[in-house]
């Protein structure tokens, strides 16, 4: 199985913690050259320091606040000028808070479509030249199972997530002839801090504590735990790898058999 990345170019978006890191740690493993992209630069060259250079990569960070659609715009356009080849595209942004769909206003919608869509497709708009002229592109967006089966108490981000579906579905369509997937990876319950403020959510609400919901929402996991960020970060990198070169525009749940959809 070809899953070797060598002389490939990764962006991570969220690379500096959960996913985004643990992706951006596997990337660099399989060989990619991996550019981290956060808004906290402190930890953008924390986690850099980190990644495997024993293929002879160069590994590099850029800052880009996803809050602002313009700030993005601008960095990966500064980022290509001086780096011109990108041959993998992570999209990892953090959801909204939680919270009831019917309490939530139009203000938290348009936000959230913001740092999601919008970015996302200012960053694929950017990208996607480099990989027609490669011949080769992997796009791959952390997204949630919300997209199969809605998760109670997270309205806005049930929404939002499903956007980001269909988005995917129809680059997946435009791009594949131009040896260009666009796959969606849907994490169940995973360890980090989107689940512990999860936890903390539904510990208010049910007025129990974290660590007796925490027990609870494990039991209705099939294999009784949460997921690691390790183990969703795999399934990342092998869609990323040329042996996923027919695998496109996919919803993979890593989320131990908790989705009942199928």
């Amino acid at each position: 199985m070809n899953l070797n990345l060598t002389g490939k170019t990764a962006l991570v978006c969220g690379s500096t913690q959960g996913i985004g890191r643990a992706t951006a740690i596997e990337l660099a493993l399989l060989g990619a050259n991996v550019t981290l992209v956060a808004r906290n630069e402190e930890k953008l060259r924390e986690t850099v320091e980190t990644l495997d250079t024993s293929h002879g990569q160069l590994h590099r960070y850029f800052v880009a606040d996803f809050s602002d659609n313009q700030n993005v715009k601008d960095a990966i356009e500064n980022y290509l000028r001086l780096c011109p080849d990108v041959h993998i595209l992570i999209n990892n942004t953090g959801g909204p808070s939680g919270g009831p769909i019917i309490e939530a206003d139009t203000e938290q919608f348009l936000k959230t479509f913001q740092m999601h869509v919008l970015n996302y497709q200012l960053l694929v708009q950017a990208v996607v030249p480099s990989m027609k002229k490669e011949g080769f592109g992997r796009i791959v967006n952390i997204i949630s199972t919300s997209v199969k089966q809605p998760i109670v108490g997270l309205g806005v981000s049930n929404t939002i997530r499903g956007a980001v579906a269909s988005w995917s579905k129809t680059l997946s369509l435009e791009l594949a002839q131009f040896g260009i997937t666009s796959n969606n990876i849907l994490p169940g319950f995973t360890k980090t801090a989107r689940l512990d403020a999860v936890l903390e959510m539904r510990s208010k609400e049910s007025g129990k504590s974290i660590e007796q919901t925490a027990e609870q929402m494990q039991a209705a996991i099939p294999i009784r735990r949460f997921s690691e960020a390790e183990e969703v970060a795999a399934a990342v990198a092998f869609l990323c790898s040329p042996a996923a070169g027919s695998i496109n525009g996919v919803n993979l749940p890593v989320d131990g058999g908790k989705t009942e959809s199928l």
